[in-house]
């Protein structure tokens, strides 16, 4: 009876365990730039706005598991708020459960303030990179993921990366946003650029025109019914890949229209989680 209220106690400490979350704030000091937001955080069912103070929500495996491998997680939300369960801590507790860190980034919305979250996300690789490896910290592999407008940002930090300690080692993009151009996103080009943006701020944010043989080796996700960001976004992103020799992935899904995250009615839920695991296996 001891022995099996023993083994009891010590599998309810593992869970909890793998499922604990570290909350660490993301600059020490002030930001580089002040997004202009003020006033108190909102939380609406899970979606998070008026961010002014960005964190991360880190989710580390069980030791024993660890593959020495980090995840930055970008949410969606047009720019305009975080989705911030769905597409942050419920994606983290998954990749937790495969031996890899997920570390949910509570960015800065822009705000028109269109550095802003960039500058988030290359703190937090930073971050990653100098404080998330338990084994062989020159092992480590530091990758971002984004959904939607998270996607956008993720597919940023991919391509305007300034120096090694920034530049993700891969990227994991859901029905993400990525061109200011004719298939855009339009709530999330005028959240991040405003309303009359420069031609050069439209082409240096559209980030299929960025890609270089550096841009990290990526996988697509998203579903042909998506009318809200169109496939034409992932579509242009992976033929750049291809055309400068990057390794690229792309699952385009029949139906789910957009937003489904880590949901599990999603109807390709299952084989989508499947398809993105070996994936990861296969990171070299």
């Amino acid at each position: 009876m001891k022995k099996k209220l023993l083994l009891f106690l010590f599998s309810i400490i593992a869970v909890s365990t793998m499922n604990a979350q570290e909350i660490v704030k993301l600059w020490n000091e002030n930001p580089p730039t002040d997004n202009g937001i003020t006033g108190t955080e909102v939380d609406e069912n899970n979606r998070i706005s008026n961010v002014s103070a960005p964190e991360m929500f880190i989710y580390k495996p069980n030791l024993a598991i660890d593959r020495n491998i980090a995840v930055v997680i970008c949410p969606g939300g047009g720019y305009s708020r975080l989705a911030i369960d769905h597409e942050g801590y419920d994606f983290a507790k998954w990749l937790q459960s495969l031996g890899i860190t997920g570390v949910v980034l509570k960015y800065r919305l822009p705000n028109q303030h269109k550095t802003v979250p960039l500058e988030d996300l290359q703190q937090a690789i930073r971050y990653a990179k100098k404080n998330l490896s338990r084994k062989d910290s020159s092992a480590l592999k530091v990758g971002v993921a984004g959904f939607s407008a998270g996607g956008h940002l993720a597919s940023t930090g991919s391509t305007h990366f300034d120096g090694q300690d920034t530049r993700p080692d891969f990227s994991i993009l859901f029905y993400p946003v990525i061109t200011m151009g004719e298939y855009t996103h339009q709530g999330s080009k005028s959240n991040l650029l405003g309303e009359n943006p420069s031609a050069n701020d439209v082409m240096f944010y559209s980030n299929e025109t960025q890609i270089t043989e550096l841009t990290p080796p990526t996988i697509l996700l998203l579903s042909d019914d998506d009318n809200a960001v169109p496939s034409m976004n992932s579509i242009m992103y992976y033929e750049a890949l291809k055309q400068n020799n990057v390794p690229a992935t792309m699952y385009i899904f029949p139906e789910g229209g957009h937003g489904w995250g880590m949901r599990p009615n999603f109807k390709y839920h299952t084989e989508m989680l499947q398809l993105l695991k070996h994936w990861l296996q296969d990171l070299k």
